[in-house]
């Protein structure tokens, strides 16, 4: 008999990102698309079976129902792909930068289908798993993220704290996305097992950066229900702020600064507050 045991999968799906490859066989699948778009839907296609494969592998081991499986995305879409008419895309604050959808299935806990508004990030995944496996975490930084377990058990009906985002203008790592997948496929074909600490390494350079707590620049928002505040922050330091009701309005068009007021002071001290608290774990203070 197969031993029972917890257990914690995360698998990262590079696609679909570029550059976009797709196999033969899926991308005769979009023969009438245009050869970038071929690539990109051929890439969907391929993701779309292995989370099959996945799924159907659960099953056949017996612990699917009590299995959660978790699948979203990390940020909007690019430009083949879809917001569903929302502003803006990947790389933006605006809601087609953030919004996308997400998946769960845990037929133990959730033993019906249903849609849920309330406003989630990856943020939440950890304070959840930590919550499922009974965990604490001595010395825990601050987190920004919630527990969602009341959510999947239907008993959040609306999200207890606001959510937060920042685009800080500053440069990423280089991605070496296709010499790094081709040296792992080499790796896999002999059998070779690379240590974690023959990864390459960060350099110190990258790695480190002084933030400062007076000025944020770059686009932040702060989430809070159905309201959603900009702060855009020019190179110059002059700052411009939006509000929008999403509810009423998902395409952030109508700006409601002047019309709320209060509301716009309150959520700008606490957008700033939570400002000043990124920059603190960033400069190392938690």
């Amino acid at each position: 008999m197969r031993e029972r045991r917890p257990f914690l999968a995360v698998v990262w799906f590079g696609s679909p990102h570029a550059p976009h490859v797709g196999t033969e066989a899926d991308l005769a699948l979009y023969a009438d698309q245009p050869k970038g778009q071929r690539a990109f839907l051929a890439e969907i296609t391929a993701m779309d079976r292995a989370m099959g494969k996945l799924r159907r592998g659960l099953r056949e081991v017996g612990v699917s129902e009590t299995t959660l499986v978790w699948y979203c995305s990390d940020n909007g879409a690019l430009p083949q792909g879809s917001t569903g008419g929302l502003r803006g895309r990947k790389g933006e604050i605006y809601e087609g930068g953030l919004r996308v959808p997400a998946l769960v299935e845990w037929p133990a806990v959730i033993r019906r289908p249903r849609v849920i508004e309330i406003p989630c990030g990856t943020v939440d995944i950890y304070p959840t798993l930590l919550e499922l496996a009974g965990a604490h975490a001595p010395r825990q930084p601050t987190l920004d993220g919630i527990s969602l377990v009341p959510l999947f058990e239907g008993k959040m009906e609306a999200r207890p704290r606001p959510l937060g985002f920042w685009d800080y203008p500053i440069g990423g790592l280089p991605v070496k996305s296709t010499e790094l997948l081709e040296q792992l496929a080499r790796e896999q074909a002999s059998g070779a097992v690379r240590l974690a600490d023959e990864a390459e390494p960060i350099p110190a350079a990258q790695s480190r950066h002084d933030y400062s707590d007076e000025n944020f620049p770059g686009h932040a928002a702060w989430l809070d229900g159905n309201w959603k505040l900009h702060r855009i922050e020019a190179k110059d330091g002059r700052v411009r702020w939006e509000l929008y009701n999403l509810a009423a309005d998902r395409t952030e068009s109508v700006d409601r600064l002047s019309a709320e007021p209060e509301r716009a002071t309150r959520m700008k001290a606490q957008l700033a507050a939570w400002l000043r608290s990124v920059v603190a774990s960033l400069n190392g203070k938690d």
